[in-house]
């Protein structure tokens, strides 16, 4: 299977501040392939690079098909009407609007509405019809589903399988771990500015080894900044995430701090880390002091 997109030796600056140090991969022809990366890392740079949108200081990026692209953040004039927009960038591209796309995606009831009337799901189903139209054999979605009720993002997700069946390539960003586990044939996770991963869902979760994700619900939130063996996750109010290969001594640990701090655990829940634990804990890892900008 020939790349569909190469990327070597990718660099870009801001001013003194590197924000991507020479990043390579490619992207076979009729894969997904899903870009992540929390904020800072360099993944919206990458993409934009990509989509022709910013230019990089050196190496090379090929894309050797046609592209769409549906931005994770764009918009139209307000009193454009979302049929008007889709006849717009069809004369551009010099195609035709693809009813089929337009109905599949469930743009058609309100393509006589304007865009400043539309609901944010319903910007996104147009955003990616624009990006469809012409037939792309390369398509470049960031955040395709951010917005969507139940409904509409497995009606995306239908989409982008039937698009992979046709043999299309697939450009993926996304913040929801489930929806890149489910998708994608292969993840590369940025940290830094550099790789960090590349590898399929499977292969990322096999090297989570024996970790835990060890979720508690307490009385009231409690400091756990001075217990370096307490590893906070995430924290929403008095629910707290902990992550862990030693189950049983970090429950100990936990039990006895909470009682030491007159507090109570009114919930508790274990299961093994998945996908999204594994990409916060490669995604959120120190860089090397070399690798300081």
């Amino acid at each position: 299977m020939s790349d569909a997109i190469r990327v070597e030796n990718l660099r870009k600056s801001y001013g003194s501040k590197e924000v991507l140090k020479g990043i390579s991969f490619d992207v076979s022809r009729g894969e997904i392939f899903a870009l992540l990366g929390i904020n800072g890392a360099g993944k919206t740079t990458t993409l934009e690079c990509m989509e022709g949108l910013k230019k990089y200081d050196s190496g090379s990026i090929a894309v050797n098909d046609r592209c769409g692209v549906q931005l994770q953040s764009s918009s139209l004039p307000g009193n454009m009407k979302a049929g008007e927009a889709l006849t717009l960038f069809s004369k551009w591209q010099k195609t035709k609007v693809n009813s089929d796309y337009v109905k599949r995606l469930g743009v058609a009831p309100f393509l006589s509405k304007q865009y400043g009337q539309l609901s944010t799901g319903q910007k996104r189903r147009l955003h990616l019809a624009l990006a469809l139209l012409g037939n792309p054999e390369i398509v470049i979605l960031d955040e395709p589903t951010a917005g969507l009720d139940v409904e509409g993002r497995v009606a995306i997700h239908r989409e982008i399988r039937k698009l992979k069946e046709q043999g299309k390539t697939i450009i993926l960003a996304s913040h929801d771990m489930a929806e890149v586990g489910e998708l994608c044939d292969r993840i590369g996770i940025l940290r830094n500015g550099q790789l960090a991963f590349l590898g399929t869902p499977a292969e990322l979760t096999e090297t989570a080894g024996n970790g835990f994700l060890l979720k508690v619900g307490l009385s009231r939130p409690m400091l756990f900044d001075g217990i370096s063996e307490l590893k906070v996750e995430s924290q929403d109010g008095c629910d707290y995430t902990f992550q862990t290969e030693n189950l049983e001594d970090t429950l100990s640990l936990l039990i006895e701090t909470i009682k030491k701090q007159g507090a109570s655990m009114r919930d508790i829940h274990v299961e093994r880390a998945g996908i999204e634990a594994r990409f916060l804990e490669i995604a959120k890892e120190e860089p090397d002091e070399s690798d300081a900008v």
